[in-house]
Formats: structure tokens, C-alpha cells, sequence
């Protein structure tokens, strides 16, 4: 890594703390943030409805138009996720690689900068970011991700650019105007161990951006989320971040930033009761995959809910869970409706049994479903 900042030293001695078992020796705690912890999401709305890379069942993911759509079908929170151009501008892809939501392999200008580099440990060709600056990844127009899944979404192919992460802000801001509510953005940072080893730091280029915006504080409406652990620590310690942050945590595996330092540590490890408290420590919120709340059966149904909710609410750490998809191939067994993959299912249920288990958030591709579900179910609270 090349990464030369104090934060993994932070966060590796945070981590011997909460991975040590309950009945083993104190470990020396780790450092306390230096602002006083902010308040967890619910500062918002309990619970919140986040658009998942806006309204991404119903139009190309992480482009203006999705974000305008989820904001008028009621979602309380918008979510970006963070890459860097190569002169060093915070745009939003869900990915470093970009063939399979832009329109790229269509620009024959752009033909040789297709090749294959590692990501997170694993081989990905195509098209990167980092490769291109941003006067160059404005001539690309996004695509939809899931074309065969989500037609309705891919009949709006090519009719918008990629935006910058000052240009979701300001939206967020506009929107906020017109709606006459306070609309949140929760933005990810997308592998910032290897965009560090690309020679990029998207930690101080997010601070930047977010205190230009008035929102660097922590009663802001802003999340900020990632799944790996030291960059987190970074925000909180080095850059003295005020807003609140979130660590994302997918069914299996681990913080790749841990396992490249030598450390590795799965993110079970990082949710058990004694480890929630620890992370506390520096982030306000979790946010698990959905199965994590909820397993699934072996036969694919939805299944009991598990402590998380609980221990992490104990812990102080308010809980959002991703991703509730409306079609069947993304659903539980018992919920889907006909055999078409593509065919929207009983997501409404799905999610109002998310809510029942008293998640803070939900991340929804169809913010709409998943309003439908809070509704529901606070009518069914009287």
C-alpha cells in the first residue's frame, strides 16, 4: 500500500481491541474521534428510505435523473458512490471499471485505454476511471447496468453524463428547495485502498467537496459509508470529518484494506456484540447486507431475524441494510411472483419485514416500494 497516512496504524490498533474475545485481557482502547460523535441517522426520519444510486430500478444507477426520480417518489436520502477521474475528481460510478454503465466501448477514441488491472485482489479488464480525466468521461453517457432485468430503465440509455460529486450536492440542495424537505446524501467511497494505490486521495478530495457544500458538521444531513475500515479512521482522525460515517458490511468476506496491510479480519468478526461497541467508537451506523438481518433459508425463503438490530442498537449505532431489489431473482423464495426473473415480486412485504425488526434505513432500488412499506405498516401501528 502506499498509503503513508497514521490512519491504519489507528485502525489496526482499534481492531485488536474489538476482535479481542470478551474474556481476554484488555487490549489499549483506541483513540476516542476528536469531535464529539454525531447523532446517528435517525436524525432524519425513522425509518429512512435511501435510494440505492437513485431510483435505480427505474432509471440508468447514479445519474441526476435517478436521483430526481427517487426525490419525487417520496426517498428521504440519495446515495452516490465515489470514484476518482484521473486529475483527481470525485465522480459517481459504482465502480472503478465503467463498461458496464457507461457507453464507453462505443468511443473508439477510447479504444486503447481498455486493459486489465487488479482490483481488491482480483483481475478486472475494461475501462477505468482513473484512466480518463474528467473532460474525457464527460463525453460517455450512462447505460443501464441490468438492461435485460430492468427494460423500462435501459429505453433511457444514452441520454445522460456521469456527474460529479459537487454536482450530486448541489442537487441535493436544489431538490431540498423544491420538495420543502430536507433531503440527505449518503455517499460511498468506492476501493480507496486502490484508488490510494493509484496515486489518488479520495478521503481529503470528499472533505473538500463536502465542506464546500456547508455540510462538513454533524448535525448535516450526510452519511458517509465505505466498506473498508481505515479510511474510515482517517476521516474521523486525520481529516477531523465532523459528518457522520457508516461501515458497510457484505455477507461474507472482509475489509480488503485490513487483509492488503496484513491484518485481515471478516466482517462477522467486525459485528460481533463486543466489536459493535468498539466501532462505535468512530462510525455512527452500520450497514450490513439485508442477510445479515434476515437470513435465508436453505430452500431460499425468508428466514428468522438474527441479534444484529439489537446488538448494534445497544452499541449505539443506528442500522441500514442493503439492498431491497423488486424483482424475483433478487427476492427471497417465498416472495417472488411467476417464474420471469425480471417480474417485479412482494417486495412491499419484504421490506415492511425489515422494518419490523427496527432497522433505521432501508437502501431500495425502488424507493417507491419501500414507502409503500413504511406506510403500510405505520397504519398498521394505529
Amino acid at each position: 500500500m502506499t498509503r503513508h497516512r497514521t490512519g491504519l496504524a489507528v485502525a489496526t490498533l482499534a481492531l485488536a481491541t474489538l476482535l479481542a474475545p470478551s474474556s481476554a485481557v484488555a487490549a489499549p482502547p483506541s483513540p476516542q474521534p476528536t469531535t464529539a460523535p454525531p447523532a446517528g441517522p435517525r436524525a432524519l426520519a425513522d425509518p429512512l428510505v435511501i435510494a440505492h444510486r437513485g431510483a435505480s430500478g427505474y432509471r440508468p444507477e447514479h445519474t441526476l435523473a435517478a436521483y430526481e426520480l427517487a426525490v419525487q417518489q417520496g426517498a428521504d436520502v440519495i446515495e452516490p458512490d465515489l470514484v476518482m477521474t484521473k486529475d483527481g475528481v470525485l465522480v459517481d460510478r459504482h465502480e472503478p471499471e465503467i463498461s458496464g454503465t457507461t457507453d464507453v466501448a462505443d468511443h473508439p477514441e477510447l479504444a486503447d485505454r481498455r486493459t486489465t488491472k487488479q482490483v481488491d485482489g482480483r483481475p478486472v479488464t475494461g475501462w477505468f476511471v482513473e484512466d480518463l480525466t474528467l473532460a474525457e468521461l464527460r463525453t460517455l453517457r450512462a447505460v443501464e447496468r441490468l438492461p435485460e432485468l430492468r427494460p423500462e430503465s435501459a429505453s433511457y440509455d444514452g441520454r445522460f453524463t456521469v456527474p460529479t460529486l459537487a454536482e450530486v450536492l448541489d442537487l441535493r440542495a436544489r431538490l431540498s428547495r423544491e420538495a420543502g424537505r430536507t433531503i440527505g446524501v449518503i455517499p460511498e467511497i468506492k476501493h480507496s485502498t486502490y484508488l490510494h494505490d493509484a496515486g489518488l486521495d479520495p478521503e481529503a478530495a470528499l472533505v473538500r467537496e463536502v465542506t464546500r457544500a456547508g455540510l462538513n458538521r454533524p448535525t448535516a444531513p450526510l452519511w458517509t459509508q465505505s466498506f473498508e475500515w481505515t479510511n474510515l479512521v482517517d476521516l474521523r482522525e486525520d481529516h477531523r470529518y465532523r459528518a457522520r460515517l457508516v461501515f458497510l458490511a457484505s455477507n461474507s468476506g472482509g475489509p480488503y484494506d485490513l487483509a492488503a496491510a496484513g491484518t485481515p479480519r471478516t466482517y462477522t468478526e467486525m459485528l460481533r456484540p463486543h466489536s459493535l461497541r468498539e466501532l462505535a467508537r468512530t462510525v455512527d451506523a452500520i450497514g450490513p447486507d439485508k442477510r445479515r438481518v434476515i437470513p435465508w433459508e436453505a430452500d431460499g425463503s425468508l428466514g428468522t431475524p438474527t441479534s444484529l438490530v439489537a446488538d448494534a442498537h445497544a452499541a449505539g449505532l443506528a442500522v441500514t441494510p442493503y439492498t431491497f431489489r423488486a424483482e424475483n431473482v433478487f427476492l427471497p423464495a417465498d416472495l417472488r411472483v411467476g417464474d420471469d426473473p425480471a417480474a417485479h415480486g412482494r417486495m412491499v412485504d419484504e421490506v415492511e419485514a425489515y422494518l419490523r425488526t427496527g432497522v433505521d434505513g432501508v437502501f431500495c432500488d425502488q424507493p417507491d416500494l419501500c414507502l409503500e412499506a413504511r406506510d403500510r405498516l405505520a397504519v398498521a401501528a394505529g
